[in-house]
């Protein structure tokens, strides 16, 4: 899959040109709108039980290659336990793209702190922050959501700017439609539909079925 990505993207050396000037206050981005204060809660049945999902955009940020950030904490609960807490940073460029900057992953058993792995901080150790949403997705873009070799290597390809996600809260329509994987995970592949005003509506996962 690395040898994929490498034809797809190209042979230069994944480094791009993070320039603070270039980036403003708050990320408005209509698919990907976060706005402090606000908090998304996804949920579904997975093979080990109920999965909780929750996504706050907190008042917080972080300075990262002098670029501030916009602090999100992101826990995921089974059946009421919360398995991982997270912390994640986001800025928007003056285009309007949306630049993933980093995460502080913790995995938690009985209440206690016991992995973080998948952790990194775009500049450190060689990682680099990635795009987590275009400012103007076509279909067929393709690119890495972010980058540290063997630790967080996300992709993500616009596969339909044009479908509908149907979920409890109602349907909706059109969706922009992300189809993802990782080298880290060859056989994991995920579909995830973005509504316009409201941000990420449903994510399945194709190997599975499981809908989030």
């Amino acid at each position: 899959l690395r040898e994929v990505v490498c034809d797809r993207l190209g042979p230069a050396p994944y480094a791009p040109v993070i320039d603070p000037a270039h980036f403003v206050a708050g990320i408005d981005n209509p698919y990907y709108p976060l706005a402090p204060g606000t908090t998304f809660i996804y949920e579904g049945q997975i093979e080990e039980g109920f999965e909780h999902v929750e996504f706050a955009v907190t008042h917080d940020t972080r300075v990262i290659l002098g670029v501030t950030c916009i602090e999100i904490h992101d826990q995921r609960f089974l059946n009421g336990v919360l398995l991982e807490d997270t912390r994640d940073w986001f800025a928007q460029d003056d285009v309007g793209n949306v630049w993933y900057f980093g995460e502080n992953t913790t995995l938690v058993d009985r209440g206690l702190p016991v992995n973080l792995g998948g952790t990194w901080t775009g500049g450190v150790d060689g990682a680099q922050p990635g795009l987590i949403m275009e400012a103007h997705p076509a279909i067929g873009d393709f690119y890495r959501q972010e980058f540290l070799l063997g630790t967080a290597e996300d992709m993500a390809e616009v596969s339909s700017l044009n479908t509908s996600a149907t979920v409890p809260a109602g349907t909706y329509s059109p969706c922009l439609k992300t189809t993802e994987t990782s080298p880290l995970e060859p056989d994991a592949l995920e579909e995830k539909f973005y509504f316009a005003g409201a941000g990420n509506v449903l994510t399945v996962d194709l190997v599975t079925g499981e809908r989030s």
